[in-house]
């Protein structure tokens, strides 16, 4: 596995592939959320298709930049967390972090094949994509149900490794939090 040296000061800093990986989703997936919450609020105004491809579109982009992301991880092993962390932290942040990138893939998954079996257009940002499957509304019901199941899961799995930061960056203070930073 290919490590980038440690900045001065924090052990086993990330690399800056990873950081930016990292802080690029952490910018797009609660600003997706945001969106997806806010046009169900909205659905049913003539505006809403609007947001409504908009989602589609950056969920697309999202759905590249995880596959991406997960392709890179593939060949570079994070760097360990130090050895003053607790083993039952390190074994929840490992299973916090499967659930993530479980969460990443799964979340894409649901919505394009939702979209892919509705009756609705797909585009990317105004470029038309053509669906190669057969309309089913209640299987792309069921689909977008799981979708929205999976914000949710998502949106608490992001407030856990947040408050999880949080503390390691403001209560123990032990440089961990530093090592997602540039």
């Amino acid at each position: 596995m290919i490590r980038q040296p440690s900045s001065p000061g924090v052990a086993g800093r990330y690399s800056t592939t990873a950081i930016i990986f990292h802080w690029l989703l952490a910018v797009l997936i609660p600003g997706m959320l945001g969106l997806g919450w806010y046009m169900m609020s909205i659905e049913e105004t003539p505006s809403a298709s609007w947001y409504f491809d908009l989602h589609k579109s950056i969920g697309i982009v999202i759905a590249v930049t995880v596959v991406l992301r997960l392709l890179w991880r593939l060949g570079h092993c994070p760097p360990p967390l130090p050895t003053h962390v607790a083993r039952w932290q390190v074994r929840v942040s490992k299973a916090s972090h499967l659930l993530l990138y479980a969460s990443f893939l799964a979340m894409p998954t649901f919505g394009l094949s939702g979209t892919l079996l509705s009756e609705d257009e797909l585009s990317f940002f105004g470029l038309p994509l053509t669906s190669i499957l057969s309309p089913d509304k209640t299987i792309s019901e069921v689909l977008f149900s799981v979708h929205g199941v999976i914000a949710w899961i998502l949106a608490g799995l992001i407030a856990v490794h947040v408050l999880a930061a949080l503390k390691h960056l403001l209560i123990e203070k032990d440089r961990v939090f530093q090592r997602m930073w540039f």
